[in-house]
């Protein structure tokens, strides 16, 4: 259990390193995060940070949204998400407390978790990496498709889990491991070495990976 501090995916560049290697990254806008409520095991049976970020307008919020915030005394955020914590790490934040990008450090490692873009309905090339069929031979029309779904005389039926078309990504994705590269505190930015799941804007979660706790 770590701080997932709340950022929006601005998208991908690269960084040269002292070596002159190439180092390709995905931008993150890590902009403080504020701490909204603070949950506890004698009051709600665990103990979590309530973090929300981004910019919103309160006339666009109901009233117990509204009330919410004026509680922590806080401004309206567009995202709200907990964060499960130690108790005695919980601690050490109060309601109101801003979490910036200076809790990561260059070289440390963490996980993202997102949203994967949402590719539709997919064939099972795209969606499963199946082979194309050979051009060759008398094959017409029948390209793209999956081969035989069927598992013989006995059981006599498709068996569950076969790999099949449907609907392919817009779903909960962690990318583990990934390299912090550089942390611009002034410019609230995150550097991480690789992609990330999510369209650019998109909220990702990002936390300490487990080696580094």
């Amino acid at each position: 259990m770590a701080i997932e501090l709340l950022c929006r995916k601005l998208g991908m560049t690269r960084v040269f390193e002292d070596d002159g290697s190439c180092v390709p990254v995905t931008v993150l806008d890590a902009s403080p995060n504020s701490v909204i409520q603070k949950k506890t095991v004698e009051t709600d049976g665990y103990s979590a940070l309530q973090l929300g970020a981004g910019e919103r307008r309160a006339d666009v919020l109901t009233r117990p949204a509204r009330g919410h915030y004026e509680k922590a005394g806080v401004a309206p955020k567009r995202w709200l998400a907990e964060s499960r914590v130690e108790a005695g790490e919980a601690e050490g934040f109060e309601v109101g407390q801003e979490i910036s990008c200076g809790i990561f450090e260059a070289g440390q490692k963490v996980d993202v978790v997102g949203t994967s873009k949402g590719r539709g309905t997919a064939g099972v090339v795209k969606r499963h990496n199946f082979a194309v069929h050979t051009e060759g031979h008398g094959t017409h029309e029948y390209f793209r498709h999956g081969g035989a779904i069927g598992a013989g005389a006995y059981p006599g039926r498709v068996i569950k889990g076969m790999k099949m078309p449907g609907r392919m990504g817009n779903q909960r994705v962690t990318t583990r491991n990934l390299k912090v590269v550089r942390v611009d505190s002034e410019r609230h930015l995150l550097f991480l070495q690789g992609s990330v799941p999510g369209h650019p804007n998109a909220l990702v979660r990002v936390r300490a990976a487990a080696a580094s706790r």
